[in-house]
């Protein structure tokens, strides 16, 4: 028999999912069917004969196939240090330490460096692992307008005389809205007032950059910033992140960071499956030359033809809708013409802005983007008159 408690939770719990579901805002797990649109393997590594070889050779290379410990006590073995070596190469930056993800990258960085008594100024739409990492850390949080760095000077100025530790904290390739950050212009802004930069490289980690090394060292920052974080699960095809900048922040993180000291360590063979990633992606400047370019002609067509695209600037293109309900019709419009498309709804996103998220990768080509927007013409014309959307 359950418990007085356990029942009472049941309900409460079931109370909760029903009011998700009248509001349209409760999810579901499914696998995609048909031409992927969720998809953030950008550069399409994740079906690559050639990683799919070296994930096996690391896998027979590895002396085990588990991390048996947190990297402070047994999980730590020689390939990690050559795989961070590796990595900081390519970040261009001292010295870089895995996470085995990026969220506990992000919080273990954040609340590593970050107390009371010190301030981040963070963008308004920032990761979820962004905004955890700020709440943890026990320090203040300014929010500023998105990109708006008018806004942000302002924020700097108005607590220029305080004391504590400053930070910037931003994405440079925005997940949701596929905008990006200024990174320049905030760099100068920091250097200005006294404050520092950290940069979530998450969707523009080999695609964007020179050789797809981000936005950070487009904007030749790598020795400025005080932290970059790059991605591997995403267009890297493999799992967990690199925190990316000085030795001595390494060292800081190493002995401060909750997220890697209190975590097993990833299996040794992943971090043969990185640098296999790491070293395709740094041959494929073609591959993503076609896919931005791709992107960018593709949301240039939909504003043309009156879609809100949030101003994308990147393989992210997203399409706002507006409502949960028609958001959810769009995308079951576009799901029965053969796309895999899932809406985004609040709190994902703010209110009024749900959209579909459509996240472009190298397989998908021009002809199937054609497709793909005379599908999108189709459901607005025949979608009930009256229904509300968010105008470009």
């Amino acid at each position: 028999m359950p418990t007085k408690s356990h029942v009472r939770l049941r309900e409460e719990l079931e109370r909760e999912l029903r009011a998700l579901e009248a509001r349209r805002q409760r999810r579901t797990l499914a696998t995609p069917a048909g031409v992927n649109l969720c998809s953030n393997d950008y550069l399409g590594l994740a079906e690559r004969a050639e990683l799919h070889a070296a994930v096996v050779q690391a896998v027979e290379d590895a002396l085990r196939v588990g991390g048996t410990g947190s990297r402070l006590l047994s999980g730590h073995s020689a390939v990690w240090e050559e795989i961070e070596e590796e990595f900081a190469r390519f970040a261009g930056t001292e010295a870089a330490l895995y996470f085995g993800s990026g969220y506990a990258a992000n919080l273990g960085l954040l609340g590593a460096l970050l107390g009371k008594g010190d301030i981040a100024f963070s963008d308004a739409l920032n990761h979820a692992s962004l905004i955890d990492g700020l709440r943890l850390s026990g320090a203040r949080k300014v929010i500023y307008r998105h990109r708006d760095m008018e806004a942000l000077e302002s924020a700097l100025r108005e607590h220029a005389g305080e004391t504590g530790r400053k930070v910037i904290v931003t994405e440079s390739v925005f997940g949701m809205d596929g905008d990006c950050a200024p990174i320049a212009e905030m760099l100068e802004l920091a250097e200005r007032y006294g404050a520092g930069l950290i940069v979530d490289e998450a969707h523009a980690t080999a695609v964007h950059g020179p050789a797809g090394r981000g936005l950070v060292a487009a904007a030749g920052a790598e020795q400025h910033v005080w932290a970059v974080v790059h991605m591997c699960g995403k267009a890297l095809a493999s799992a967990g992140a690199f925190v990316c900048g000085s030795e001595l922040l390494k060292q800081t993180l190493v002995n401060r960071a909750r997220t890697m000291i209190f975590s097993t360590a990833m299996p040794p063979y992943l971090a043969g499956q990185i640098r296999a990633a790491l070293r395709l992606a740094l041959g494929m400047d073609a591959e993503r030359a076609a896919l931005l370019e791709r992107a960018r002609s593709f949301a240039g067509e939909l504003r043309a033809a009156g879609w809100n695209t949030a101003g994308s600037a990147s393989q992210i293109v997203p399409v706002l809708i507006g409502g949960n309900g028609e958001a959810i019709a769009a995308a079951e419009h576009l799901q029965a013409a053969g796309f895999a498309v899932r809406p985004i709804r609040p709190p994902t996103v703010p209110e009024g802005t749900a959209r579909l998220r459509l996240s472009l990768t190298a397989a998908i080509s021009a002809e199937t983007l054609q497709r793909l927007g005379a599908a999108l013409q189709e459901w607005r014309e025949q979608r009930p008159r009256g229904a509300a959307m968010v105008h470009a």
